[in-house]
């Protein structure tokens, strides 16, 4: 939701009920096997339920489905069920309620969750949850979510972040499909591929055992044109036959002009004709101009068609056509590497002139030096010219072969810049905050290259029977003890170079910490994150934000007992750095 609201539509140029139900009629005997109600937020317009109810009535019609965002599910679905609903999608960009306040502008975040409960209640399988995934706001939930199918017949569907006008978006907060499933693979790497259908939007997995399911709603990193099947009608009656595209064509004007129904059948399959073979014909998304949804308005309706209905077949094949998302950055590439690019037509790769086969640059994705201007390498050591990328790329990945070096034992680090490698020193096996003479030092990061670091600790709080309850229930006379201890761990962990001598002052662009509490130990489990740019990590800022939470927990319930124990003070996981990733098993 935007800061500043959004403005309303006169109702008098919205789409009347028997006007979407016309117009319903007349794309369900063209083919037509799916509506979707959508926004918006469909749910606030009165007469949702009767439109519903209509739409069953459509012979032909398999699948009525509405996306909501879920607030006031909860009290109509049973109407809803009982018109003819088959399925439901439900938008929750978090599980952590402060930030879903600050998403939505609003509050709600309990009566969304009361929702997906009863709709699975109900009987609707799987219960879609779509979550937008943004770097610096929510990709830290990602195997929260994950974990909210482990006992819920859920399809949790991560959503690439996508331009649309007012979104602010930049390439930075777009976290891609492969990103997303390398992280999620690292604590779940029994993770298995579903099949899908061939107009499918969606790449599915599912966790073995769990009741529900993931997909990837991958528009950005590996998008889906050449098999879309969709429409959408825009809740004052303008077709669009790409949500990307700024073209559009008013049924509503035409309808209310006496129009016959094979004239608008004519006037939708020529703007089906001139739809564009990829995201509306544009490489640089990001600047595109589009007319924003109707975000509280009801009834922009979405018409997936079957895959001959009102397409010409030629037409279709145009439309299937590849599109790689690093193409939009083909022109400037030769400028930034000094040296011409070249491209194999057989393979499509891109690499330097007169260099041997193995040495080419292959790029796969966004070069990261688009973002930034360099990247860090790891050089195998069992080969001449296989190198891994230590860093992963914010909107793809990267993958590149420096000039031919000797191999050597141990790995050896290289920064790309300008078209040239430049040896960066393995990490000390030593301790690295002494000099020769074992005095304390500060390490120098000043040679090390910006990445994106992150990194997860825990803790575990134990407290017994009684003052356990007390949390609980919220009765320990200093306050709520988990909603202090949680600006006491993010405090904590801003604080952290203050605090720890040798600790660099970085900035943190990022910190969470979770507290939940754990009956059968009577016990407070605290889980805390912390993310950076920068050229050294956030272990020390992540362990600190843990101990602290750990230690207000224990200060605010001290008056009950001194028989508390602080244990597992442990990091957990960390990304990015010379000395590669770890994850605790």
């Amino acid at each position: 939701m935007p800061e500043e609201g959004v403005k309303l539509t006169p109702k008098s140029e919205l789409l009347t009920a028997q006007e979407i139900i016309t117009l319903a009629r007349l794309f369900v005997k063209e083919g037509v096997e799916k509506i979707r109600l959508t926004g918006g937020e469909p749910l606030i317009r009165p007469d949702v339920v009767d439109i519903v109810g209509q739409l069953y009535k459509l012979e032909g019609l398999k699948t009525i489905a509405v996306t909501t965002n879920g607030i006031n599910l909860t009290r109509l679905l049973p109407r809803l069920k009982e018109a003819g609903l088959n399925a439901i999608n439900i938008s929750l960009d978090t599980l952590v309620p402060a930030k879903f306040e600050f998403i939505v502008r609003r509050k709600g975040f309990h009566k969304v969750m009361e929702g997906i409960h009863k709709a699975t209640e109900l009987g609707y399988r799987p219960v879609k949850v779509n979550c937008v995934v943004m770097r610096g706001l929510n990709e830290d939930e990602l195997l929260d979510f994950v974990d909210f199918t482990k006992d819920l017949p859920l399809d949790v569907r991560f959503i690439e972040y996508m331009p649309f006008d007012g979104n602010k978006w930049n390439f930075k907060k777009m976290v891609s499909y492969k990103e997303m499933l390398d992280t999620i693979k690292q604590r779940w790497p029994e993770l298995e591929r579903l099949p899908c259908e061939t107009s499918s939007t969606a790449k599915s997995y599912k966790v073995p055992h769990f009741q529900g399911q993931i997909s990837f709603i991958t528009s950005m990193s590996e998008h889906f044109c050449g098999s879309c099947n969709r429409l959408r009608i825009t809740a004052d009656g303008n077709l669009k036959v790409c949500l990307f595209g700024n073209s559009e064509v008013s049924l509503r004007d035409h309808l209310r002009s006496g129009a016959s129904e094979e004239e608008l059948v004519q006037i939708i399959g020529a703007a089906v004709g001139r739809k564009k073979k990829q995201h509306a014909g544009m490489f640089n998304i990001s600047q595109m101009k589009n007319r924003p949804m109707i975000l509280i308005e009801p009834a922009l309706m979405s018409f997936p068609l079957c895959q001959d209905a009102l397409q010409n077949p030629s037409n279709s094949k145009q439309w299937g056509h590849t599109f790689s998302h690093w193409l939009t950055l083909r022109a400037s590439l030769p400028r930034q590497k000094g040296k011409a690019l070249m491209k194999n037509k057989l393979t499509g790769q891109l690499f330097l002139p007169r260099s041997h086969p193995e040495q080419q640059w292959h790029i796969t994705g966004i070069l990261q030096t688009q973002l930034r201007g360099y990247c860090v390498f790891q050089k195998d050591p069992s080969s001449t010219f296989d190198t891994k990328c230590l860093d992963t790329s914010l909107v793809g990945q990267v993958s590149v072969d420096c000039q031919s070096k000797e191999a050597s034992s141990g790995s050896e680090f290289y920064t790309m810049d300008l078209g040239s490698c430049t040896k960066v020193p393995r990490a000390s096996d030593n301790l690295t905050h002494t000099d020769e003479e074992g005095r304390a030092t500060m390490v120098d990061v000043g040679g090390k290259p910006d990445s994106r670091r992150s990194a997860v600790a825990g803790a575990v709080v134990l407290l017994g029977e009684k003052a356990f309850g007390m949390v609980r229930q919220n009765q320990v006379k200093k306050g709520d003890v988990l909603a202090v201890a949680q600006i006491a761990g993010i405090q904590g962990a801003k604080l952290t170079s203050q605090l720890i001598p040798l600790c660099h002052n970085i900035p943190l662009y990022h910190v969470e910490v979770s507290l939940s509490l754990d009956e059968a130990r009577y016990a407070v489990v605290i889980r805390s994150s912390c993310q950076t740019w920068g050229r050294t990590g956030v272990e020390m800022e992540a362990l600190t934000a843990a101990s602290l939470a750990a230690l207000t927990v224990y200060d605010m319930c001290k008056a009950v007992t001194h028989d508390i124990v602080i244990e597992d003070v442990k990091l957990l996981s960390k990304t990015g750095g010379q000395r590669g990733d770890f994850s605790r098993v």
